[in-house]
Order: C-alpha cells, then structure tokens, then sequence
C-alpha cells in the first residue's frame, strides 16, 4: 500500500495552537474505477474547512482540503475523461479524505481540466466556488443568457460571491447584479467583477436594495442568511427566488405571503449522493475554465501562500476564520 502526507486535524483547536493542525503518512486508498490519483500542487482554504477544524469530530485524525489543482499520476480501469500527466482542478466531496495530501484520490466526474492560463495556485481557488455559484445560478435558479430581472449576491466579496459576479457578468448579459460590500475596498471588488449596484449589509439593507430596485429583486444569493428573512421578505418579489448555502434559518414562514421560493445548494450533493447527473461537475468545470482562458473570467486568488505544510495552512485558516478576507486564500508547493 502506498502512503502520501497528509495535513489534518486530531483534535479541534485554535488556529493560535501550534497542534491545531499536524502532518503525518497516511495510506493512498485503491483506485475506483472512476477515480483519479492526482500528485497536489496546490489547494485552497474555503470557510468548511475552517468550519469542520473547529468543531467536528476528527475520528483520531481527519484531513481537510475542498479544493486542489495538480496533475493526474494514475487513472482507475473505467476512467475515460483523463490521462495520466494531465493536469486538473476540483473540489472533491466531503465524504472522503481531503486535499490536503501530495497525493489525493478524486472521482473523474467531478474533476476539471485545469485553465492553462493560471498557474496551480490561481486554478485552484476556483473549483469549490465556481461549481457552487453555477449550481446556483444555472441549475437552482435555471438562469439562461436570456433571462432578465434583478440579481442581488449578498456576501458578495466572499469567493461565491466572487465568481458569481464574475459568471453573470460573463453569461447572463441582460440580469442587472446588486452586490453586497462593507466599505469602499469591498465595494470597488465587486465593481470591477461586474457588480452593476453595490449596497452596503452593515446599513439598511432592504432600503438600499428598493431604492434601486423599487419593486423588489427576482433572485437573491445569500451566504449569510441567519436572521435575515424578514429583511428579504421586503427585498424579493412576488415569486422571486432565494438560494442560500449557510445553515441558515430554520423559519422561512415570512416568505410565503409572497410565494418566494427557498433553495439550498450544497455542491457535494452530486458526489454525495452519487446522483446520475455527476459528471455536470466535470462539464461546468471544463467550461469555466474555458472562460478564464478566453479572459472572460479571472482566478478569485488574492492571497498565495507557501509551501504547503501545517504552519501555513494555519496560517490560511487564521486568515478566512477572521472573516475579513476578499476572494480565496490559496496555498501551493510542498515543502
């Protein structure tokens, strides 16, 4: 059996404590025969990492990771999307071991090819939010290049917000985007993302939201819904649509005067679940990354740290549990 390192966590601890997260040989599981052994040239901190850090049971030891980019080194006896030397990006699932591994297995249905304009780091800060935000956009919200109305991305510098912005901009031509920033470094993010509006959520969210859309807006993302569902009650009209991604409340009652539709979106559901329709992943992937190389679309990255080892993938965790972060902290190259 061959073994890779891998970085996780034994115990949940504070990004402050040294042990917080650890290094050690773990076994390379058998391939399946969709499955992918990719050598990992680079991943990136998103906030379920930091989230299951904190407070899930680690089961002796757990390894973190959502998202990666690097090369394939060995394909199971059924793959057919990829080679071995090819070199891809993905978000893998939450049900197997993570990213954070010199070599990780994934399934080829989830798997993209990695844009060839960006480097491994820059790659990877896409795959997790970009599969999230099309999901949202195209197959919660059936969005299509001809759709019109009203789109309000709260949470709007976070990377689902992001790449949101950055994807309705580049496919939905006629949809007016309203995004969400806390101050004017923020607000300029999501502007030159393709923000049309930017609104501020530490002030009157619901009065800025009407001023500029007087009649309500017709889809609405949210990242951070706690507590907030009488404030988009007034904000979404009649049969307008929300999508959220948090824990969220447990009481949409105040929607249904206006017949507003609640949608969750997990993007692990598909690999989770297994479901038929798996390898839209790999699809909506290879598309993005069609964009970025077309430069219609541009990596999220705005923070790059290395090499890859627990110190500074703690230190990537300090830095998106502070919730001060714009776009994705990225982390490449084994020490």
């Amino acid at each position: 059996m061959t073994t890779t390192t891998a970085i996780g966590y034994e115990k949940n601890l504070p990004t402050t404590d040294p042990k917080a997260l650890t290094a050690r040989e773990v076994e390379v599981p058998e391939l399946g025969p969709h499955d992918l052994l990719v050598e990992v040239k680079a991943v990136s901190v998103n906030p379920v990492d930091v989230k299951l850090r904190a407070g899930a049971p680690a089961d002796g030891f757990k390894v973190l990771g959502f998202d990666a980019a690097g090369t394939v080194r060995e394909v199971g006896s059924e793959v057919t999307l990829f080679a071995p030397g090819d070199d891809v990006y993905y978000a893998g699932s939450i049900n197997r071991p993570g990213t954070n591994q010199r070599l990780h297995v994934v399934d080829e249905r989830i798997t993209g090819r990695k844009p060839q304009s960006l480097s491994f780091a820059d790659a990877a800060a896409l795959p997790l939010t970009a599969i999230t935000a099309w999901e949202t956009l195209f197959d919660r919200l059936a969005l299509t290049e001809n759709s019109t109305g009203t789109l309000l991305v709260i949470g709007a510098t976070g990377g689902v917000g992001s790449i949101m912005l950055e994807l309705a901009d580049a496919l939905l031509p006629n949809v007016t985007v309203i995004a969400t920033a806390s101050d004017d470094e923020r607000a300029a993010w999501v502007r030159d993302l393709g923000a049309e509006h930017v609104a501020n959520h530490r002030d009157d969210l619901a009065g800025q939201v009407l001023a500029i859309a007087p009649d309500g807006v017709d889809w609405l993302f949210t990242a951070h819904s706690e507590g907030q569902i009488e404030t988009y009650a007034q904000i979404v009209r009649p049969f307008g649509h929300i999508v959220a991604i948090d824990d969220g409340p447990r009481d949409v009652f105040p929607l249904k005067g206006k017949s507003i539709a609640w949608h969750w979106e997990l993007m692990f559901t598909r690999p989770l679940q297994q479901t038929l329709d798996m390898i839209e992943q790999h699809r909506l992937l290879n598309t993005v990354a069609d964009l970025v190389d077309q430069g219609r679309i541009r990596t999220t990255a705005t923070t790059t740290l290395a090499p890859i080892s627990p110190t500074t993938l703690r230190e990537a965790h300090e830095l998106v549990e502070n919730g001060r972060t714009v776009g994705k902290v990225t982390v490449h190259s084994w020490e």
